[in-house]
């Protein structure tokens, strides 16, 4: 079966998700999520947080392929995660030599904060959305996503 699509809409769908992506990556978007949960956490950590919670247990390497950044970094900014009592890391089970990363008691806490601000600036944002809108598109993005992970 032959599924070629146009390529008036493959351009509209990439420009649409360049858009989103640019747009998800400013750092006023950090910003102003970490305002509205009022907690004390740098830019940099919290979406490594976030990421730690929903892959967990992960390790350094894996979390800086998932962000595109320096495993360099990335373990110094674990490291902050580690001594803010958020994470927590051990030997993996698998390999030894690697350490992964969990999130803590004290890190779930934030994280719920976290979950809680971003769905309130996304009710905002998605006052005028139906449940059923709501409902195909995370149905249609859950879709592109798994596609594209494999």
């Amino acid at each position: 079966m032959n599924n070629a699509h146009g390529s008036e809409i493959l351009r509209g769908l990439h420009a649409a998700i360049i858009d989103l992506v640019d747009e998800i990556n400013r750092p006023r978007r950090d910003d102003r999520l970490i305002e509205e949960a009022g907690i004390p956490l740098d830019r940099a950590l919290f979406p490594l947080l976030a990421r730690v919670w929903r892959y967990g247990p992960i390790g350094v390497v894996d979390l800086a392929d998932r962000t595109g950044r320096d495993h360099t970094t990335i373990s110094r900014q674990m490291s902050k995660l580690e001594e803010l009592d958020l994470i927590e890391r051990r030997p993996s089970a698998a390999d030894r030599r690697v350490r992964e990363a969990t999130v803590t008691e004290k890190g779930l806490d934030m994280v719920r904060i976290l979950n809680a601000a971003r769905e309130r600036l996304a009710n905002r944002i998605l006052v005028n959305w139906t449940n059923e809108d709501l409902d195909q598109l995370r149905s249609l993005l859950r879709r592109f996503a798994d596609d594209l992970m494999r």
